[in-house]
């Protein structure tokens, strides 16, 4: 039986493991915070900030879901479904339709996406507000889910037709000659081969949709539409807030994140990677 001889890192490896390590304390060591404070009274909060509280306190979390987390996490939900549908729907049939075929309106059409990019959603807050509110959508999950899906198709798009470039133009051609149609070869082929990308897609869209704060605090006032972080400045009192109550309902809002990200980290970095193939 052949011995192997233990690796020894290099100084460029060692230097870049260390900053590894340091970049993931520096991610990880709020959110431990996080999770650690949301179990801690008012008091120790500010008396006790970085030792672990004397008596853990799990009733803050319900507290915080009985305060109203229930219905904004129910909110957060159906907005962010709705704008992942959507932006996948959308953009997976627009990025077929720029990859497929070649002409100047196509160039065209791919000049506005890259200028769709480039605009500031603060810039555009108050021509939305006079357009939403023109079409009676104010305090509507509307308000919400289509300004969302027109910030994310761009970059949407963008990621799935370089991904679909990178299909090889044979299967298309073979499945031409089976007598196979324009959508028989985008839902046959094109989509279950872009399974890693539509995946990038979602990871990305949700995250912006879940955790978007201006749009939803501007387009929205009523308290039984607002999303999670809208809704959590209602937990703030302007004599005494309950800290430990507030960092009870951000835990909660990060979960589903948390917990998407590393079900789907592989295909996220697969699909960046295997996405930027061409352009």
């Amino acid at each position: 039986m052949k011995l192997t001889k233990n690796r020894k890192f290099g100084v460029g490896e060692t230097i870049t493991l260390f900053a590894l390590i340091a970049f993931a304390v520096i991610i990880l060591y709020p959110l431990l915070w996080m999770f650690i404070s949301s179990m801690k009274s008012y008091d120790e909060i500010y008396n006790n900030v970085w030792g672990f509280p004397e008596v853990w306190k799990y009733e803050n979390y319900i507290e915080a879901w009985s305060k109203g987390i229930s219905s904004y996490f129910l909110n957060s939900v159906i907005v962010t479904i709705a704008t992942i549908f959507s932006v996948l729907l959308f953009g997976s049939m627009a990025a077929f339709s720029l990859a497929k075929y070649r002409s100047r309106l196509i160039d065209l059409a791919l000049i506005f996406i890259i200028a769709g990019m480039m605009i500031n959603p603060q810039v555009a807050l108050i021509p939305l507000f006079n357009i939403l509110s023109a079409f009676d959508m104010i305090n509507t999950r509307l308000a919400l889910i289509l300004p969302y899906i027109a910030f994310r198709l761009p970059i949407a798009i963008l990621l799935l037709r370089s991904y679909f470039l990178s299909i090889p133009k044979e299967l298309e051609e073979s499945a031409v000659i089976d007598g196979c149609s324009d959508w028989g070869i985008y839902t046959k082929i094109y989509l279950p081969m872009a399974r890693p990308i539509l995946i990038t897609t979602i990871v990305l869209t949700a995250f912006f949709a879940w955790n978007e704060f201006l749009f939803a605090t501007i387009f929205i006032d009523s308290d039984a539409l607002k999303t999670i972080p809208s809704g959590l400045m209602n937990f703030r009192d302007a004599l005494r807030t309950d800290w430990g109550v507030l960092l009870a309902g951000m835990v909660i809002s990060s979960i589903p994140m948390i917990v998407l990200l590393i079900m789907l980290q592989k295909y996220l970095v697969r699909g960046l990677s295997e996405g930027s193939v061409k352009g």
